[in-house]
């Protein structure tokens, strides 16, 4: 079939009933990953405002803002979308696009509401190619992002292993970037006691990377996730590395960092975690050691908290204990941290943007963004025009109590 942009129908092939529009946009998302191969915040806001098969059509023809020229210019008139699809499919992978039930919206929508101007690589990806048979979207429900030195040492590997062995015999997910060091022993950890783990690659999931993790990598592959947001056959450059970050980080409920010189690449991760409102943790190091002085930094300059074991990691980065939609519970009785302080921030009466609640709340404008998708999620809360709302229950639970 070509890959034309058309309005779809259904036909049947057989027994088999073809979705032919499902088809095309599947295509329109996969031309669309390759052309700007990687985040771009002004492609999404295209797809946000005219739908996907629109926005392929726009950037094939060069109908598009002055803002897309420039990121859009080099491959657009490249469309390899039906190869792409038929090589994930040889390789035994697929992709993953925010039309399929195994897209993780929740776990992406921090890096939605981030601003672009600040965060120039936090947009959405467009799509997520995925290697492995678990679901993406099951497998980051509770998950942790452990990370740190290329160059381990033999304490940072034991605690690793420990910690990461720990959380996934409990039933958590171990997400790293499947460098050297901590994040294969992460890895590993996961592996040995039968876990799930995703690896997040900074190049295309046909390219193991580095190239001595081939047999890693394929291992989680069998059993967990490797993932990318960059198309196969991408080689990795050093800017994509910090733009994966923010997935190993949005892919978790909190980053752990085990071990990490003054200038890691960990704690970009970090930084990543503290924009979307997951905990950031470190775990300290002999005060000798040169291993562990970024781990040190963060905890004294309150970047990430200091942790020791799996248990401390449990009580800081463990799912949010929300009530289920339509609950009776008191926001009071159910809320703590973040939420609770951006709740208690919202006024009885009228609304309040996020902007005016960080200021009152003091908390950073993303980690109130994503306390309040949080609060929403709980039906505690609701915006209009005008900013973010308590609904009428809530409001008069919380009179009562």
């Amino acid at each position: 079939m070509s890959a034309g942009w058309g309005v779809g129908t259904a036909v049947v092939t057989g027994s088999a009933l073809f979705d032919v529009d499902a088809y095309e946009r599947r295509l329109a998302w996969v031309y669309l990953s390759r052309v700007v191969s990687g985040p771009c915040a002004a492609l999404s806001a295209l797809i946000e405002s005219v739908g996907v098969i629109e926005a392929a059509r726009a950037v094939r023809e060069c109908d598009l803002p002055e803002s897309l020229r420039g990121p859009t210019e080099q491959r657009r008139g490249t469309d390899t979308a039906a190869r792409d699809l038929d090589l994930m499919e040889r390789i035994g992978g697929r992709v993953v696009t925010p039309d399929d039930p195994e897209w993780p919206a929740w776990r992406l929508l921090g890096l939605a509401q981030l601003d672009s101007g600040r965060d120039r690589d936090g947009a959405v990806p467009l799509v997520l190619w995925v290697r492995g048979p678990r679901s993406l979207l099951e497998s980051s429900e509770r998950a942790l992002a452990v990370v740190g030195a290329r160059c381990s040492s033999g304490y940072g590997n034991q605690v690793t292993g420990e910690i990461a062995g720990d959380l996934a015999a409990k039933g958590w997910t171990i997400v790293s970037g499947a460098a050297f060091g901590i994040d294969g022993m992460a890895h590993r950890a996961a592996l040995a006691v039968g876990g799930s783990t995703i690896a997040v690659l900074a190049c295309g999931v046909d390219r193991p990377y580095p190239a001595q993790h081939d047999r890693l990598l394929a291992e989680i592959a069998a059993t967990g996730l490797v993932v990318s947001e960059y198309p196969p056959g991408t080689t990795a450059h050093k800017h994509q590395f910090l733009a994966r970050n923010r997935l190993v980080a949005a892919l978790a409920d909190g980053v752990l960092v085990v071990e990490a010189g003054l200038r890691s690449g960990a704690r970009n991760t970090v930084k990543w975690a503290r924009r979307l409102g997951r905990p950031a943790l470190a775990v300290p190091g002999p005060v000798t050691s040169a291993s562990s002085v970024g781990c040190h930094r963060m905890i004294r300059e309150g970047e990430a908290l200091l942790v020791t074991r799996a248990e401390e990691v449990i009580d800081e980065a463990g799912p949010l204990r929300l009530p289920l939609p339509g609950s009776t519970a008191s926001p009071k009785d159910s809320l703590s941290g973040e939420e609770a302080l951006v709740f208690a921030a919202l006024p009885k009466i009228g609304s309040r943007t996020p902007r005016e609640l960080a200021e009152q709340s003091g908390l950073s404008l993303p980690t109130v963004r994503a306390a309040l998708s949080a609060l929403e999620l709980a039906e505690f809360i609701g915006t209009t025009e005008g900013g973010w709302y308590r609904k009428a229950t809530h409001r008069r639970r919380s009179e009562d109590t």
